[in-house]
């Protein structure tokens, strides 16, 4: 299953909490980068949703009948395999 940065960033982070992870510490992937906080909270909540669709996250918020307000994640125990296999792979350098 091929993975996007952030996807991997989120596991590895749910991953080390080992517990339930609230939204503030996965929009740290984006801190430093100059990008306007409206566009670092959908690519986050959409990248949360994906993850969900997966398997390998269990959202826990409110759910509307129109649209998911996600607080916080938990990762299922595909996600901690995923994550635990992540763990053994060599991370790129942030060069530019």
């Amino acid at each position: 299953m091929r993975l996007s940065a952030l996807q991997k960033y989120i596991l590895t982070t749910c991953f080390s909490a080992r517990g339930k992870v609230g939204r503030a510490l996965l929009h740290k992937f984006y801190e430093g980068k100059n990008i306007q906080h409206k566009v670092v909270v959908n690519v986050v909540t959409k990248t949360l949703e994906r993850l969900i669709d997966k398997g390998l996250l269990v959202g826990l918020g409110v759910r509307t009948p129109k649209k998911w307000y996600i607080k916080e994640v938990r990762l299922t125990q595909a996600g901690r395999k995923a994550a635990r296999q992540l763990q053994g792979k060599q991370l790129r350098l942030p060069l530019q």
